[in-house]
Formats: structure tokens, sequence, C-alpha cells
């Protein structure tokens, strides 16, 4: 399993007033992190993560199973997370589309969420051009809560108090590898419950009732 260092997990090593960050292989640095390795000097250094970098925060995922689905225009980059999945480990059910041929996205979308929501998988990806068409499909279902990824706060924080079970990726707005860490910290990010499962609970009592 790859080891995600977020934004955050760096602004705590300058709080501890450390500049070294150790890591290997197996380590990746989302886009905003990078960004305060640069503005605040840290050195990176490849070896083994040593006790001082410990403290960084990751959550074992018990995520095993993925359903994940594309429109044209997220084909070639469904091609790519695939594969990138599949070397974490996770199993793939890929709903399609299966070329670049102009398609619709409600199809796929629905697809993934009909897996998630019939429990063939534990989470959903879906793709399109902007990340927005394809969520708004999958929230019609009864059972998902599908959120719009475009930045590591809400990302996370889709998971910490929503418990998102469906990602929707722009594939015309980010690159793949932006999506790739996007992808990571989303699912190694738990649900905190507490106040906030109180709140799923109105949503789905708001759902019984107008379904």
């Amino acid at each position: 399993m790859k080891k995600l260092i977020t934004e955050a997990d760096v602004l705590k090593l300058v709080r501890q007033g450390l500049k070294e960050l150790y890591i290997d292989e197996n380590t990746i640095l989302t886009p905003s992190a990078k960004d305060v390795v640069i503005r605040e000097k840290i050195e990176l250094k490849s070896s083994q993560l040593k006790s001082t970098s410990s403290s960084l925060s990751t959550t074992s995922s018990s995520v095993r199973t993925i359903a994940i689905g594309s429109d044209h225009t997220g084909y070639k980059i469904k091609g790519e997370l695939i594969k990138f999945l599949t070397s974490q480990g996770y199993q793939i059910i890929d709903v399609g589309t299966n070329s670049e041929q102009s398609c619709d996205y409600p199809d796929f979308a629905y697809a993934v969420a009909y897996a998630v929501k019939n429990n063939q998988a534990e989470r959903g990806i879906v793709i399109d051009a902007t990340g927005i068409p394809s969520a708004i499909v999958a929230n019609k279902i009864k059972g998902i809560r599908a959120a719009v990824g475009y930045n590591e706060y809400a990302i996370k924080s889709s998971r910490e108090h929503n418990n998102s079970n469906v990602l929707s990726l722009g594939a015309r707005i980010f690159d793949v590898e932006i999506l790739k860490s996007f992808i990571s910290l989303w699912l190694q990010t738990a649900f905190e419950g507490g106040r906030h499962q109180k709140r799923l609970d109105k949503i789905t009592d708001i759902e019984n009732r107008n379904s």
C-alpha cells in the first residue's frame, strides 16, 4: 500500500520544527503537499521512512472493490486510474465506456452507483469532463453520496463529514497524477461519525420520504 502525504501532514512537520522528510518509492506527495515542501524549504530524503515521520497520518482503508466508469471524455484517464488502483491491490469493476466514441455519461454514472448501492463494490469512481454531471446522476440513487473531487480539503471533508461513497472526477480539469493523489486521499480518509452521522441520518430520512 502506498503512503499518502498531504498538505496537512507537511504542515504538521513544519509546526514541529522539522525540516527533513524521509520518503521512499511507496510515498505519494499530493500537489499541495509539494507546494508546502517547496515554500518551507523542506529537504526530501530518499530512505525508508524514519520515526520522525511516523507522526504523518494515514488511515488504512477497508475498501477492497471499486466500481469505476466514465464517458468518452474520461476513457483514457479511466484506463490509467484502473492500472494505478490495481497496482495498489484493489479489485476493479469496470462498467465502461470502452472507447472514445461519444456516449452518454448517465449510463455509466448509474452503473457505478448501482454497483455501490447493491454492495458489489464498497466505493465508486466516475469520470467525465468536469465531474459535475456524473455526480448529479449518481446522487439520484438512494444511498449514494457522490462528491465532486476538486481539491484536497473538499475530498477529505467529503469522507470525514459526509461518508461519501462515490467520487466524481473531471478529466478535462486535472491531469492523471493529480487525480491519482485525489483518489488515494479519498480512499485513505475515514468517516468520523459522531455528529456527522446524525446529519447523514437526516439525508436518509429525506430519501425515504421522497422515494
